[in-house]
């Protein structure tokens, strides 16, 4: 939600559009509640165990255009030549947070 914020103007309109999307949830949160205490809890626990269970299917992140664009210009300053991006995928590792946190701790003193 990128908007332009020149005035107070522009900021009570958007405070304005946040109420009422507020009143909008508040009022779907009711009838959902309401739905929900006319049917029994039995018959809820039933109706969700009847239901399949979806297996978690990994997340798939896009790599957008601006990403290929900065790898690419990366590249190219630090090789001095045109790159061209044929291929390029995101590997998902706890390596480096692991290691990271192995540095923050390496360097905090032991004092007991």
């Amino acid at each position: 939600m990128a908007q332009n914020i020149k005035t107070t103007d522009d900021v009570l309109i958007i405070l304005k559009e946040m109420r009422e999307q507020i009143a909008d949830l508040a009022e779907r949160v009711a009838r959902l509640e309401a739905g929900s205490k006319s049917q029994s809890p039995a018959a809820a626990d039933v109706q969700a165990a009847q239901k399949p269970i979806a297996l978690l299917a990994p997340v798939k992140q896009e790599i957008t255009e601006e990403e290929i664009l900065a790898v690419s210009a990366a590249l190219g300053a630090y090789l001095g030549v045109r790159v061209h991006i044929r291929q390029m995928r995101l590997l998902s590792s706890s390596a480096w947070a692991q290691q990271g946190r192995v540095l923050v701790h390496s360097h905090i003193p032991y004092t007991h």
